[in-house]
This record gives C-alpha cells, structure tokens and sequence, in this order.
C-alpha cells in the first residue's frame, strides 16, 4: 500500500434505512387527495379517477424497471406534484430506458381508447369522466419537454450524451412550463420551473467536475458502492471547490469525516454516472418515434374524430 492511498480513509458507507415504503406511499397519497380537495377540485370522484391513473402510470413505470433488473425500485408520491420512480442499475442501455419512459404513458392511453370505445356503445358520464383522466394525463406526460415522460423520452434517444443540447433543452423546456403555468392560472406549480432551475445550475456546476474528473483520468462511471476511496475523497474536494457557498464551512484537502459528510456522500452519488449504452440503430430510433407520435397524436387525433 502506497503512501497516498493511506490519508485517504474508507468511504461512508451508505446508511440501510428500515423504511415502510408502503405505508410511506399510501400517506402520501393520502395527503395528495386531501390537498387536492382543498386546493383544486371538491368532486370526489374526480380525484380518486385522478390517483388511479396516476398510480397505474407509476407501477407501469415501476414494473418495466423490475422487468430490467433494477435495485432498489421505489414510487415516490409527492403532493400536488405528482409521483415518480427511481432505481438504480451498474449499466442502463437506451433500448430499455426507452421501454421504461413509454411503460407509464402508454398502457394509460390504451386504457383511457378503451373506455371511450366502450362509453360510445354505453354512454355513462363516470366512465367518461374516468377515460378523460386517462387520455389527459398521460398524454400530456407525452409532450416534449423535460422532465415529462416525453421529453426524457427525446433526451434519451437523440441528445443524453450531448451536455449543451441538454442544457438548452432543459431551458426550453422550463419556459415551456412556465407560459404553460401561467395560461392555466394554476400558480402554485411555479415550484416546479423553479426546482428545475435550481437543478439545472447544480447540474451545470456537476458537468464541470466531470469534465475536470475526465481530463484527470479520474473514473466516476460507476455505482458509489464500487467507487475507491480515493476517488471519493477527490470527487469530494472538487465538489467542495465547486459548491463553496453551499459547504464553506469544510475545507478540501482535508480527508476526514465532516458533521455534513452524509450530505457531501450525496453530492458525491449525483456526480457519478452509470454506464449507459447507446444500443439502439437508427431504425429503432425511428421506430420507438413512430410509436410515441401515434400515442401522443395518432390515438387521441382518432378518439376525437370518433367523438365529434
């Protein structure tokens, strides 16, 4: 063992939390409803059809990662602003990314044609009430921009290894979300242009480490638990110069535990990146386009000229 790699001490370990995530779910769905009540629509019908095809689109998503093998799969609801799937995978390949992003819309729109087909032989207000949800919402997470299902669907087939068309799409698409906000009237989903925005100067600083780690031939593709120790303790002085505001009060250089070390432990996760692997030929590109603009127009644009 060399000089060098004895002031660096081991890594932080990650921290198993015995967590009920069912339970942790349903009370946050529950939380949903109530403030939905209150907020938006008192018609309780409505917002049960509302969490159903929220949380059909989840498990869609939920059950595509599982089908890949992913580690750690969790739905996370957040009130008012919806829910989301997260999961963790050594190597991620653009084909199934690709499955997974259409797992959540799709099978919701089907459903959502379904029921009108089947409200048109047998007219029922709460059955097209009910196919309205399904269309509406899971088309609208169809658009394209991020981090809607659509647009992350675009990202990943043409633009995920490009960090400037990214960053601009990124852009486009917080405005998108703001002029979209502001039509509606519906202001308090301001925080989420404004989250973006947040994450996108983070996500701005994170690409410069990166570009740092990679002219310093320093591997940071890999999942935290197989990451050396001594590439934590650099990827964490680079953080520490990059985010001085943020962690001023810990020093780079300085390789031992800090009070905040679970938070820089974080930081130091986003920075890494997972293999990803551009498996898809230009033909298949084109295919899976092919089949997110018959979802997001071709079967809505078909149920309206059946309707009216």
């Amino acid at each position: 063992m060399t000089e060098e790699t004895n002031i660096f001490p081991p890594k932080p370990v990650v921290a198993e939390k015995p967590e009920n995530n069912i339970r942790r779910s349903l009370f946050s769905l529950l939380i949903y409803a109530v403030l939905f009540y209150f907020l938006f629509d008192r018609n309780i019908a409505y917002i049960a059809a509302l969490l159903v095809v929220l949380l059909i689109h989840e498990f869609g998503h939920f059950l595509a990662m599982k089908l890949y093998n992913y580690q750690n799969v969790k739905l996370f609801i957040v009130p008012l602003l919806g829910a989301f799937v997260s999961g963790k995978k050594q190597s991620v390949s653009q084909k199934q990314m690709s499955i997974i992003i259409l797992a959540g819309p799709v099978p919701g729109i089907i459903a959502g044609a379904v029921l009108y087909i089947v409200n048109k032989s047998h007219p029922d207000e709460m059955l097209k009430m009910l196919a309205n949800v399904f269309i509406f919402i899971n088309v609208f997470n169809l658009l394209p921009v991020f981090p809607l299902d659509g647009g992350r669907l675009l990202e990943n087939l043409f633009i995920k290894n490009n960090h400037g068309i990214r960053l601009v799409f990124t852009i486009l698409s917080i405005l998108f979300l703001v002029v979209i906000i502001t039509l509606s009237g519906n202001l308090i989903m301001v925080i989420v242009p404004a989250i973006m925005v947040f994450e996108l100067i983070n996500e701005i600083k994170n690409q410069k480490i990166r570009d740092y780690l990679d002219g310093e031939k320093l591997q940071y593709h890999m999942e935290y638990h197989n990451l050396p120790d001594r590439n934590y303790w650099l990827i964490r002085d680079c953080i520490l110069f990059s985010f001085q505001r943020k962690y001023g009060a810990v020093q780079p250089g300085q390789y031992q535990y800090s009070v905040i070390e679970p938070m820089l432990m974080q930081h130091v996760m986003k920075v890494l990146r997972t293999e990803f692997s551009n498996d898809l030929s230009v033909f298949q590109k084109v295919l899976f386009l092919l089949i997110y603009v018959f979802f997001i127009i071709g079967i809505p644009l078909t149920l309206f000229i059946m309707y009216y």
